[in-house]
């Protein structure tokens, strides 16, 4: 029996440390009150916080890994788990079999998500409520913009936090065009193709390639005369404006790279032809432009992004909280660091591997320091980079998420097998 005690004092012992290094397994008890900051924080330390997100990009993971990692350690004392998922609704998925399983807390503090995946989880009410305006760093987040208080049409309503930003912008090559040249409309666009035959093309819409999507929802945006009507869904409105919006890319069909039969399939594809000098545009999202694809050797040196007078779409992609989350508190801090100005600035830099736009509105950040951070990681970008003030000036909130199966399905049945 003398024997008994001692083992089952080590037992508890390493029970207690195996505890520990999972982490999520054993969430902190440590209560907070979501309006005193400090209290989240003290409950954070010693936490660790496990972040499943898309996990496509090596890049992105070592961005992730480097800067808020580094960050959370350093001052919070969390320490990051990063779940790389190669779909983020392997993460909806996880949480809604948790809610079968009657699992709580679960597996998951903090989710990257927009769009169809934050609907899923929000109608499944499977969200913490409550929180994003919550946070400190919020007060540099511009709410009153529908790009970011709407996510695909859907209201935030707090229950998710932006990361970054991204939006839609074409790419040419300036040793082959001039500024001056460039199309600034959808119409200007149509008649560009007109007289140039041949030399431009899209990106099939269809799923997992949401940028030809979002090309042809600008369209749709301009023919209709604007973008706030496709914020919220309605089928008249569709039944309505649908029929011209085809009419106007049947018209380019005929004047497109391979006379329209063909497409490409992603925007590899499309950097491939215009490097080849096949195609006069490519496309990108990214806040530095064409920088990060000159950088990859993707398209020529002298490639510069421009974007049209308006319409051009762009999105915000956040952070969520599952409402069975295990470590809140530490989720909630890093949902902060992540809006935190010199955390912004790092990420649109190249070099860094992340490149995409800012989360938060530069002219809300009133500490001199950090806004000289933004302001140099700003001009870094370079020529290749669309300027921030046209970039901001064509900026339309993307679409209701209902529109996206209507325009890809719509393109395939009367586009893509259209004679005309």
């Amino acid at each position: 029996m003398k024997h008994i005690v001692p083992f089952l004092l080590l037992l508890t012992i390493l029970l207690s440390a195996c505890s520990a290094i999972a982490g999520t397994a054993n969430p902190s008890s440590t209560s907070f009150d979501i309006n005193d900051w400090d209290s989240v924080v003290a409950a954070a330390k010693g936490q660790t916080v496990t972040w499943y997100l898309w996990g496509g990009s090596e890049s992105i993971n070592s961005f992730v890994d480097a800067f808020y990692g580094k960050a959370l350690k350093d001052r919070y004392g969390i320490t990051l788990h990063r779940v790389p998922v190669a779909d983020t609704v392997d993460a909806v998925n996880q949480v809604l079999s948790e809610k079968q399983a009657g699992k709580d807390p679960g597996a998951v503090d903090l989710i990257w998500i927009n769009g169809a995946n934050f609907l899923s989880l929000k109608q499944a009410n499977l969200l913490y409520p409550d929180w994003a305006n919550k946070l400190p760093n919020s007060l540099l987040v511009n709410w009153d913009n529908p790009a970011i208080n709407r996510d695909f049409g859907t209201p935030v309503d707090n229950l998710e936090s932006p990361w970054s930003s991204a939006q839609f912008q074409f790419i040419y090559d300036s040793a082959r065009l001039n500024p001056a040249e460039l199309p600034r409309s959808y119409a200007q666009l149509k008649e560009w193709v007109i007289e140039h035959p041949g030399r431009f093309t899209y990106i099939a819409p269809g799923p997992g390639a949401f940028q030809g999507t979002r090309f042809v929802k600008g369209a749709l945006f301009e023919i209709s005369g604007g973008a706030d009507q496709w914020s919220t869904f309605d089928q008249a409105t569709w039944d309505q404006w649908s029929p011209e919006l085809w009419k106007y890319l049947n018209e380019l069909k005929p004047y497109l790279w391979r006379n329209g039969e063909t497409y490409p399939k992603d925007e590899n594809e499309l950097h491939s032809l215009f490097a080849n000098q096949e195609v006069d545009f490519s496309i990108t999202q990214a806040a530095v432009g064409a920088g990060a694809l000159i950088e990859q050797g993707l398209v020529p040196a002298t490639s510069k992004a421009f974007v049209f007078d308006q319409y051009m779409i762009g999105d915000f992609n956040y952070v969520a909280i599952p409402a069975n989350a295990p470590n809140k508190a530490a989720a909630l801090v890093l949902a902060n660091l992540i809006l935190d100005p010199e955390l912004q600035a790092a990420q649109i830099l190249p070099e860094n591997g992340f490149g995409l736009g800012y989360g938060i509105d530069i002219n809300r950040v009133t500490d001199p320091a950090a806004l000289v951070k933004l302001q140099d990681a700003a001009k870094k970008l370079g020529d290749a980079a669309t300027s921030p003030v046209d970039l901001a000036k064509s900026l339309a909130g993307d679409s209701d998420a209902q529109y996206q199966n209507l325009v890809e399905t719509g393109w395939r049945q009367n586009v893509l097998v259209s004679s005309k």
